[in-house]
C-alpha cells in the first residue's frame, strides 16, 4: 500500500495519467475501489495540497494531480446501484470552493451504495440555504477544501435554524481532518474523514442499522 501510494504520488506530480491509470488498476487486483480512495486518492492529494501550502509545489500540479484522479475514478465507480433509496432525502454540495474532487467522490460512493443525492455543485451560503429549504432535505452534506470556506458553514447551518428547516449537517474536506474540533466549531452534526464515511453516517444520523 505504501509503495502504491508513492507510486501515484509521483505519477500525479508527473501529470503521468498513463502511470497513474496503470497504478490503480494494479492497485484493484487485491484492493477495493473504496480503499484505492481512501488509502492512496485521498491521502496522496492531501500530500500534494500540503506540499502547495508550504510553497513545494506548483497551483498546476494541484490542479492536474485533481483532474487526473477524477477522470481515473469515473472509470471504475459506479454510477448505479439496483437499489434506490429514497431516504433520506439527501443533497451534496461544495461551499464557496472550486476544488470538486472530494466531493464528487463522496457523490459516486452514495450513489453505488444506492442512495438517491442530489448535488448542488458549487454554491454560495445563501442559495445553499434557499436550496435545501425548497427541496425538503433532510440530510446535508458539505465539502470543502480552505478553511474560510469551512469557517462559513456556520452561516449556514444559521440560516437554516432561522428558517425553521430541520436538516442534519455533515461537513467533510482537508480542514475538518486538521482539525478535529472544528466541525463542532461550526454546528455541524457529523464529520467524515474519508469518503466511505459518509454512508455510515447518514444510517447513524437517520437512525438506520449499519451494516458497514
Amino acid at each position: 500500500m505504501a509503495e502504491a501510494k508513492v507510486s501515484f504520488h509521483n505519477a500525479l506530480l508527473a501529470s503521468d495519467s498513463t502511470s497513474a491509470a496503470a497504478i490503480m488498476d494494479k492497485y484493484l487486483e487485491s484492493n477495493t475501489v473504496f480503499s484505492f480512495i481512501d488509502q492512496v486518492v485521498v491521502k496522496v492529494l492531501d500530500d500534494i495540497g500540503q506540499g502547495w501550502h508550504s510553497g513545494e509545489y506548483a497551483l498546476s500540479q494541484v490542479y492536474m494531480s485533481g483532474k487526473i484522479s477524477e477522470d481515473l475514478l469515473e472509470k471504475v465507480l459506479p454510477d448505479e446501484s439496483g437499489l434506490r433509496k429514497k431516504k433520506p432525502t439527501a443533497a451534496i454540495a461544495l461551499l464557496n470552493d472550486y476544488h470538486a474532487l472530494g466531493k464528487r467522490i463522496v457523490y459516486a460512493v452514495l450513489r453505488a451504495s444506492g442512495f438517491e443525492l442530489i448535488d448542488y455543485g458549487r454554491v454560495e451560503t445563501k442559495t445553499l440555504v434557499e436550496k435545501v429549504r425548497e427541496d425538503g432535505i433532510e440530510v446535508l452534506l458539505i465539502s470543502v477544501l480552505m478553511l474560510s470556506s469551512a469557517l462559513q458553514v456556520k452561516d449556514v447551518i444559521k440560516g437554516l435554524k432561522s428558517s425553521q428547516t430541520r436538516v442534519k449537517v455533515i461537513v467533510g474536506g482537508a480542514p475538518f481532518r486538521l482539525d478535529h474540533e472544528l466541525w463542532q466549531i461550526v454546528g455541524a452534526d457529523a464529520v467524515g474523514y474519508s469518503a466511505s464515511d459518509a454512508l455510515h453516517l447518514i444510517n447513524h444520523l437517520e437512525g438506520e442499522p449499519d451494516n458497514g
